[in-house]
C-alpha cells in the first residue's frame, strides 16, 4: 500500500475543540481513518514533544497525515477535505451563503476559541474559568446576532456546513466552563438539532479512543 493510499492518520485530542470539527468533517464524508492520541495535560503536555513537533512544529492538535502530506490548522484540514471530497459539501454554492459560512466559521475559530484555549488559559491561573466565560459570552453575543440574519435550520440555511462544525465544539466549550446559554436561543437550537445528527455523534468528546473512562458516553 503506498504512502498516498494509506488510511488518514488524525492526531488529536479528546477534549480539544479544534480536533472535534476535523472529526466531523471526516465523519460526514465517511473516511475512514486511524487516531493517534495526544494528551495535551499528560507528561507536562505530549504535544510538546519533539515527536510531535515534527508532525506539528506548532505543538497544537489536530494534526492529519493524508494523501502524502500533513496539514494542521483545523479550518485548512477541512478545506482540503472539502477540495478533494466533495460529498456532501460543507461549502454552499451560493457565493453570498459561502461568504457567510466563512465568516461564521471565522468569528468561532479566530474571535473565541484561541482566546479560552488551554495555552491562554494556563496563563490565567485562578481567574482562568471567568477570563474563559467573558471571552466566549462576548462572541457568542455578537455571533447569536449574526446567526438571527443567516441561520435556517443549522448556522446558513437548512445544509450543515462548515460554520456548523465550528459551532458545535465551541457550545461544548461553553458549556465546560458553565457559561450561561439563556441569552444564545439560536446557538441554542441550532446546537440541538447539530447533535442530532449521525456525524457529530460518533465524533463527540465523550465516545473516542482517549476519552477518560470517567468521561466516557
Amino acid at each position: 500500500m503506498s504512502s498516498a493510499a494509506a488510511k488518514p492518520i488524525l492526531y488529536s485530542y479528546f477534549r480539544s475543540s479544534c480536533s472535534w470539527r476535523v472529526r466531523i468533517a471526516l465523519a460526514l464524508k465517511g473516511i475512514a481513518y486511524d487516531v493517534v492520541p495526544v494528551n495535551l495535560l499528560k507528561d507536562g503536555g505530549q504535544q510538546f514533544s519533539a515527536e510531535f513537533k515534527a508532525v506539528n512544529p506548532m505543538q497544537q492538535v489536530p494534526a492529519l497525515k493524508i494523501d502524502g502530506i500533513t496539514l494542521s490548522q483545523s479550518l485548512a484540514i477541512i478545506h482540503y477535505l472539502e477540495d478533494t471530497c466533495p460529498n456532501p459539501r460543507l461549502l454552499p454554492q451560493d457565493l453570498k451563503k459561502r461568504a457567510q459560512v466563512r465568516m461564521i466559521a471565522d468569528h468561532i475559530v479566530s474571535g473565541i476559541q484561541p482566546l479560552q484555549n488551554l495555552s491562554i488559559l494556563k496563563q490565567m491561573g485562578e481567574k482562568k474559568m471567568e477570563w474563559a466565560q467573558n471571552c466566549i459570552a462576548s462572541g457568542f453575543q455578537a455571533l447569536e446576532q449574526t446567526l438571527q440574519h443567516t441561520a435556517g435550520r443549522y448556522c446558513v440555511g437548512d445544509e450543515v456546513s462548515m460554520a456548523d462544525l465550528c459551532l458545535v465544539p465551541q457550545v461544548f466549550n461553553a458549556e465546560r466552563f458553565k457559561v450561561d446559554m439563556g441569552p444564545y436561543p439560536t446557538i441554542t437550537r441550532i446546537n440541538k438539532a447539530l447533535l442530532e445528527l449521525e456525524a457529530f455523534k460518533v465524533s463527540h468528546p465523550s465516545l473516542q479512543p482517549d476519552t477518560p473512562a470517567e468521561l466516557r458516553a
